[in-house]
């Protein structure tokens, strides 16, 4: 579908005035039995199902930014209801609550979902990866949305960008990592089974645990270590308290995106108005959440390490390493998925570009500017 055509169809000046009166005619709108939206005076209202908790409020309040976002761009004609993991259905469930027309949509990571097939890992975040700017001009302006909405149209859904955390730590540790060698018996949680299998050839043993069922792992001692997202959700989680050692960066997440998934059903029902709404909310509410981000991680950090927290490099042999046993994995993926080779030969075929912009002006601005006292 062509989303620029449906925002100037919309007229995207209408779309964007918060408090915009709806068009007084009703709208068709999917209603599965098991979900049962209700309808009443043309007012459309869909369920949201999240895979993250409450307690997290900037992935978790993307969805939340979304919602009011909608509600407010259609004048209050279109309500959505966000629902925290667990609540509607468990936090990995989300996906096939969408598919199966359960909920209208969700707000997920799409790597979760690398056991249906290893594509979905692309539309999110693989090891050694795009940056959140690049996945985003990959997306928007590469071949990235395109991509990844044909691999979801097999399970009746089509995505939009729902945030990104920028390049994410490298996670907590109850002992010191100097050597790829340390890696060897690591209980870890890791953020899906894509990066699992890259520490596995480490010699980790990866474990899948929702975000808010770590921290007890943690401290029960049921897991060695756990990565999670960065200093400001990290901090909120607690986890300095029971892992002493944090290192960085978290090469298996550059630029991780978040997405919302809608059931294309329940999206084809919409009028153009409705759709344009969507995609504008949607591209605010990643912005905010990347911005938080940003804003909140620095104070975040500097806490964690005046309680004492180790914060420590990845050095460059555990880097190479890693390096070496993600290619393997991709070469994997390359003769047991199609959609996983084709996808990800356009990725690097984009990123290879990008790291050599980046070399230029960003990389140099950057590094200077970490030498300087402000």
């Amino acid at each position: 579908m062509d989303r620029r055509s449906i925002i100037k169809n919309a007229g995207i000046a209408g779309v964007l005035a918060a408090g915009l009166a709806a068009c007084g005619k009703k709208e068709e709108v999917a209603t599965p039995a098991a979900a049962s939206p209700a309808v009443s005076s043309g007012v459309v209202r869909w369920r949201l199902a999240s895979s993250f908790p409450k307690s997290l409020d900037t992935i978790y309040g993307g969805a939340e930014v979304f919602a009011k976002a909608v509600k407010a761009m259609s004048g209050g004609k279109f309500e959505i209801s966000v629902h925290a993991g667990g609540e509607l259905m468990p936090p990995f469930g989300v996906i096939d609550g969408v598919q199966n027309a359960t909920v209208e949509m969700c707000h997920t990571v799409p790597y979760y979902f690398y056991g249906k097939n290893p594509a979905f890992a692309l539309g999110s975040a693989i090891p050694f990866g795009l940056n959140a700017r690049q996945m985003t001009a990959w997306m928007m302006h590469g071949n990235g949305r395109k991509l990844m909405n044909e691999l979801y149209a097999g399970y009746n859904m089509v995505s939009f960008a729902g945030g990104n955390t920028g390049t994410q730590m490298g996670g907590w540790y109850r002992k010191e990592i100097k050597s790829s060698a340390d890696f060897k018996g690591l209980k870890m949680r890791m953020g899906g089974a894509l990066v699992g299998e890259v520490v596995q050839k480490m010699g980790a043993v990866p474990q899948s645990i929702p975000g808010g069922e770590v921290y007890q792992a943690l401290e029960k001692g049921t897991i060695d270590a756990a990565e999670w997202v960065g200093p400001y959700d990290d901090q909120k989680l607690g986890f300095n308290k029971v892992a002493p050692y944090y290192y960085y960066p978290g090469w298996w997440e550059g630029g991780p995106e978040v997405d919302f998934f809608i059931n294309q059903k329940a999206f084809d029902s919409l009028s153009a108005e409705n759709k344009a709404i969507i995609e504008a909310a949607s591209q605010f509410a990643a912005t905010d959440m990347l911005a938080k981000y940003d804003a909140f991680n620095p104070k975040a950090l500097k806490q964690l390490v005046a309680a004492k927290t180790n914060v420590l490099p990845f050095s460059q042999q555990v880097l190479e390493a890693s390096f070496k046993a993600a290619k393997e994995v991709f070469a994997e993926n390359d003769a047991k998925s199609p959609e996983w080779k084709k996808i990800y030969a356009d990725l690097r075929e984009f990123q290879r570009d990008q790291v050599l912009w980046f070399r230029f002006a960003e990389s140099r601005f950057d590094s200077f500017m970490a030498s300087q006292k402000l």
